[in-house]
Formats: C-alpha cells, sequence, structure tokens
C-alpha cells in the first residue's frame, strides 16, 4: 500500500475564506480541548494579557476522555468568544496556531489513521468545503499528498473499532464496494441507498448475527470476496432496482417526520442562520412551520417540483447527493457504528432529510415555477446556492447533534430485517 497519505482532491485545495465567508466556522459547534493542547494553550498564553480571558473560557471537563478534557464557553449566539470584530480568531492573530484547540487548527479538515495509511477528507459543515466538494465532478477522488499537507497529524483520529473485528480488518474492502455502488449512475439515488442496505443487511447477518462469524480475518476476506459480487452484478442489481421501483409507500409521513427533526433542532441551534433557514422551508413546503400536520399536501408539493427538478437539472441535482454519499464514507468510517446496516440508515435519513431542505429552499421552490426567466446557466447558479446552504446547514447543525443522533439510533431499531425495512422506507423517499 501506497504510504503517503490520501486527500480527498479538494479538500488538498481548501483555503478559508476568513472573514469574505458567509458564516463562521465555529457558530453552532462544540470545540473540545485535549489534555496536551490545554497544557500547550495556557503555556503559549502565559504572562499575556489574554491568559485570564483563555483561563474564564475554557471549561474544564475532568471527567471527559484525555481528548476532551475541556470545552471552549460559546457565546449566547453560539460564536466563539475569542472571534475579533471582523470574525476573526484574536488568539491565533495575537499567539500563533499553536494557541488554538486541534479542531480549529483541522476544521473542516478530517484526518484519519487507517492502520498504517493517513487519510483526509473534508466535512461539509462549513460552506466553502460544500462548494468545493458538491460542485466539481471528481471533487471527491482520492489523490496522494505529503505527511507535511496534514495539519496536526498528531491530533488524527484512529479507525474506530476493535483491531481483530473482520469489519475492522477489511474495512478498505467494503468501503471500496460501497463507493462503487454509490457510483452507479444508471440507478437512481434511492435505489442505490437500497443497494447499499441490501449488502449491509447481508454482511451483517454474517459478522454481526446472532451466532456471528468465528473464522480468521484470512477467512473473513475470503466470505467478503464472495458475497460481493453479488453487488457488483449489472443484472442482480436490475432486479433489486424493478422491485424497489415498485413499492408504494406513502411519502408523507416521512415528510412529517423529518419536518419534526428540523423543528426539534430549530428550537435549539444557535447561531443565526439556521432558525430562518428552517423556517423558510418548512413555510415553503407546509405554508407554516408550527403547523406541519397536513404531510400530505406536504408530499404533494414536494413530489412536484422534484419531479420539475430532475427535467431541468437531474444531473446536477444527482450530483451533488452522489458526492454527498461519498464524502460520508471518506470523513466517517462506518466502524464507529454498531454495524454496517445502522451506517447506512443513518446515510438513508440525513439524504432524505437533505432532500426534503432542498426542495423546501425558497430558491428551488421559484426555479420550479412557470414565472422564472432565467438563462440555464443562472437557474443552475441558483440551484448550487441552494444546495450549498442546505447541505451546510444541515450538516453543521443537525447531523452530529446529540439529540438527533440519539434518536436516529432509536429509529434504526434492533437491526436485521426491522432496520432494512425503515431503510428501505425513506430510501424510497428519496
Amino acid at each position: 500500500m501506497d504510504a503517503s497519505p490520501r486527500f480527498v482532491k479538494r479538500v488538498l485545495e481548501f483555503r478559508c475564506l476568513a472573514d469574505r465567508c458567509e458564516d463562521t466556522c465555529c457558530v453552532g459547534l462544540r470545540v473540545p480541548v485535549s489534555e496536551e493542547r490545554l497544557w500547550q494553550i495556557r503555556g503559549v498564553v502565559a504572562g499575556t494579557s489574554d491568559a485570564e480571558r483563555v483561563e474564564s473560557l475554557l471549561l474544564s471537563n475532568p471527567q471527559g476522555s484525555p481528548a476532551e478534557r475541556a470545552y471552549i464557553q460559546m457565546r449566547s449566539d453560539g460564536s466563539c468568544p475569542f472571534l475579533d470584530p471582523q470574525r476573526l480568531c484574536s488568539l491565533h492573530r495575537a499567539h500563533g496556531e499553536r494557541a488554538l484547540p486541534d479542531p480549529c487548527v483541522t476544521f473542516p479538515r478530517i484526518i484519519w489513521k487507517w492502520g498504517e495509511q493517513v487519510e483526509v477528507a473534508g466535512s461539509l459543515a462549513c460552506p466553502e468545503m460544500a462548494r468545493l466538494l458538491l460542485l466539481e465532478e471528481g471533487a471527491l477522488e482520492q489523490v496522494s499528498g505529503s505527511l507535511d499537507q496534514v495539519p496536526r497529524l498528531e491530533a488524527a483520529r484512529m479507525l474506530p473499532g476493535e483491531p481483530g473485528d473482520a469489519y475492522v480488518a477489511h474495512a478498505q474492502l467494503i468501503r471500496a464496494a460501497a463507493l462503487r455502488l454509490l457510483s452507479r449512475r444508471e440507478f437512481p439515488i434511492a435505489s442505490r441507498l437500497m443497494f447499499l442496505g441490501q449488502m449491509a443487511f447481508r454482511l451483517d447477518s454474517i459478522f454481526r448475527g446472532p451466532e456471528p462469524f468465528a473464522g480468521t480475518l484470512d477467512e473473513a476476506e475470503q466470505v467478503l470476496r464472495a458475497v460481493l459480487p453479488a453487488f457488483e452484478d449489472p443484472a442482480a442489481l436490475e432486479a433489486m432496482h424493478r422491485d424497489f421501483s415498485a413499492l408504494e409507500i406513502p411519502g408523507g409521513p416521512c415528510a412529517g417526520l423529518l419536518a419534526s427533526m428540523l423543528k426539534a433542532r430549530k428550537a435549539v441551534a444557535r447561531g443565526e442562520r439556521f432558525g430562518p433557514f428552517v423556517h423558510a422551508v418548512l413555510t415553503s413546503l407546509w405554508g407554516s412551520d408550527s403547523n406541519t400536520e397536513d404531510t400530505a399536501s406536504a408530499w404533494r408539493t414536494y413530489v412536484t417540483r422534484w419531479q420539475h427538478l430532475e427535467a431541468a437539472h437531474g444531473a446536477r441535482v444527482e450530483q451533488y447527493f452522489r458526492h454527498y454519499g461519498i464524502a460520508q464514507w471518506l470523513r466517517t468510517p462506518f466502524t464507529e457504528a454498531p454495524s454496517l446496516l445502522a451506517y447506512v440508515f443513518r446515510l438513508v435519513l440525513r439524504v432524505a432529510l437533505l432532500r426534503l431542505t432542498l426542495v423546501g429552499h425558497p430558491e428551488v421552490a421559484a426555479l420550479c415555477t412557470a414565472e422564472q426567466d432565467l438563462t440555464p446557466e443562472a437557474s443552475e447558479a441558483a440551484l448550487d446556492r441552494a444546495a450549498v446552504e442546505c447541505f451546510y446547514l444541515v450538516s453543521r447543525h443537525v447531523e452530529q447533534a446529540p439529540d438527533i443522533l440519539a434518536l436516529v439510533k432509536n429509529m434504526a431499531g434492533a437491526g436485521g430485517e426491522e432496520t432494512l425495512g425503515k431503510a428501505i422506507v425513506f430510501a424510497r423517499f428519496c
């Protein structure tokens, strides 16, 4: 294996827009400070005018892990107290990078160690990273880089899971199969998500079932190489797609549940952009963000707009969601989840939520009316702006929120057929 780090192509080219960005990266996020970094920051600011302020704004977390020994106490609006009036970091300006916690240096990059291999991916919670990853074909290609280009390499996360587990040992093989499925553009995104669910169900039945596989890691690889080709066979995929497409599942209940998730986050998420965004999306689909009970009407609006988008911008929209799915597999190892199917269920639910917000975005609603008289280029530019806003705001304020993660875990169910069935329902919504 090539020992050089592997970067997602556009992540390697990322440059922060600083005060030119439409948002501030720390708003709405929780910034942990590791034990090592806490000691370093205190040493850097010792004897300066910032020492007392730093001490008062770093909340001790003695019961936390060494990676989360303290947190920055954010302002009431969710922004960092160290931001200056130009929305730039006053600590960085005065003391340099050594005065910053790891997330402040690495974000929006995500750094993992897969054994000896270092991988750098990107978080769509940054609007500029969302633009880079969503809007250019080939943006998620993995390319080689040097260790010098990896920010805070010592803070890289280790691949989750037990080293002797078959999923951990063969994570690259399984992920590669998932990425190939997500790239099968001859099928709709919904069907590709269903393929992932079926593959996860099959593998979990072997490696996470009541009587899990007890062979060696070499034998586990042989099993994987025997099972995975079934999800490469065009005839088998076409048959699954045909059966899936024939399913009649009302989308209204899914739309209502997704709306309730947005409303729950709107009630507690901080930052000046997310609340108005949710209000606009729900009002666009339901006529109000307070009464979202008429799911049948909202579903009809959703379907009508989606049909318009597919007719006018099908390839562009497909690219958004293909890139999003691939980015998730590259930025977050599936071994962090209790099962492969639980990981896929979470991905399916996120895609469904993003589809709802995109269709409900006011700019998209305007594009789907006969009143718009834009050139194809202007229309696509408007759609791109809406997509970037949807993907980065949902990624930042919803995806990693503890309450949402707990809700999704409960929704996934006990695994097996129950979880697969729920994944298929939400995939059909997509």
